[in-house]
């Protein structure tokens, strides 16, 4: 959520950012309802002093006056009950508009309506090359015995995957390597829930502009399933302050991720690049605001670290404003080539959120001189572990249908080349 003071200050700003990521908002609407809203409270807390000094005066009354001041209390009750029933529902419209609007882009980011504006500010290493044609990681692991999607198809729908053996060797092998790795760069590993509450979700700003639709919700419990533990993790600090002395916190969150991919089409539904079930390992880290954009190069470096590590070829892109979501203010993808497609697709991303999430979180730490101010949040991804699965299995094949397994992931695989 946005600092509402800044709003009453400069609400252009907040007009032309919202507009910047394709969100309309009614400013007019807000400034109206936000003063409706303070000069009824405003009154409230009168009739509040009013009957607490009408309280103190009892005991010494005599019973005339005594009756006299019990009166005015139920007066006041009654004056109480109906300025109560007209702000309720003006003080729940402008809460509902204050969490529609979004995070704004940060200094330098692009302003474009549309992806097709993102930059690529980076390409690493070279595309493989074949002397043979090139199979799809759906055909290289059914024939290797490690992939099985026909059969999770019966089990469990469309878009769910059995993986077997060596595949779960080396699912295993991607999260061992990932806490390896994020551990030297003080990151806290954590199993978070993967259930949380719509307080929670609609805090981490999931639930607006059509977010809703992309989530499992479990209506008989009014819970959500995450999509990634960011959202979990987000909200283990909820109504917390922290010790300046202990930010940045970092946690790696280990968890089993949920998406119904609505809308997804094209080559991106075979296979396991847009499944509904994956396992994620999750960068989180709660920063004070003068370190946040530092924290974010930061987890951007330790996956481009992951990635040369596993020998892949990569671009790194940043998103214009049209592209970045309800909370983020600045936004950075990983794209990883994967031959069957001839493209990069998708597998990492990160981004900071300034004081958006944890102003709805709650979450708060005393600075140096002792001011209450709230953290940032960055998060990114270690790795989106089928995605990652899907770059090696294409990557490393061969040409009699085995797989070479990454030199860094062989002490968890336990070989050097996966064959049926």
């Amino acid at each position: 959520m946005i600092d509402i003071k800044q709003l009453r200050e400069n609400p252009k700003h907040f007009l032309e950012s919202a507009k910047n990521k394709n969100v309309e908002i009614n400013i007019d609407r807000i400034l109206e309802l936000d003063q409706t809203v303070r000069a009824l409270k405003q009154s409230f807390e009168q009739i509040a002093a009013q009957k607490n000094d009408a309280s103190k005066k009892i005991p010494q009354a005599s019973e005339d006056e005594r009756k006299e001041l019990i009166e005015d209390m139920r007066r006041i009750d009654r004056k109480a009950d109906d300025l109560k029933t007209e702000l309720t529902p003006q003080a729940e419209e402008l809460d509902e508009l204050l969490h529609k609007i979004p995070n704004p882009a940060l200094e330098g980011v692009k302003i474009s309506p549309t992806e097709d504006d993102n930059e690529v500010i980076k390409t690493v290493g070279e595309k493989p090359e074949f002397d043979f044609q090139v199979k799809d990681h759906v055909e290289l692991g059914e024939a290797l015995g490690i992939i099985d999607m026909e059969r999770a198809a019966k089990a469990s729908g469309a878009r769910f995957a059995y993986l077997k053996g060596d595949a779960a060797l080396l699912h295993f092998a991607l999260i061992q390597y990932a806490l390896q790795t994020l551990s030297k760069h003080g990151f806290i590993p954590v199993v978070p829930p993967t259930l949380v509450g719509a307080r929670a979700m609609r805090a981490m700003g999931y639930l607006e502009h059509g977010g809703h639709d992309e989530i499992y919700y479990l209506a008989k419990d009014n819970q959500y399933l995450t999509g990634t533990s960011e959202q979990s993790i987000g909200a283990m600090h909820m109504d917390e302050v922290l010790k300046n002395e202990e930010l940045p916190l970092r946690y790696a969150g280990i968890s089993t991720c949920y998406r119904r991919e609505a809308g997804s089409y094209g080559k991106d539904t075979k296979g396991l690049i847009r499944v509904h079930q994956f396992d994620k390992v999750e960068m989180f880290s709660f920063s004070t605001p003068e370190t946040s954009q530092a924290e974010h190069e930061l987890i951007l470096t330790i996956e481009e670290e992951l990635m040369q590590g596993l020998g892949l070829h990569y671009q790194v892109i940043q998103m214009v404003t049209g592209d970045l979501g309800l909370p983020a203010a600045k936004k950075y993808d990983i794209e990883t080539w994967i031959p069957s497609q001839d493209t990069f697709r998708e597998t990492h991303s990160t981004s900071t959120c300034t004081d958006f999430q944890a102003r709805r979180l709650n979450t708060r730490f005393k600075d140096g001189e002792g001011s209450m101010q709230f953290v940032h949040t960055v998060n990114g991804t270690a790795f989106a572990i089928g995605r990652t699965m899907v770059a090696i299995i294409e990557n490393y094949q061969q040409e009699d249908g085995s797989v070479a397994v990454p030199e860094v992931l062989r002490p968890w695989v336990g070989k050097d080349v996966i064959t049926a």
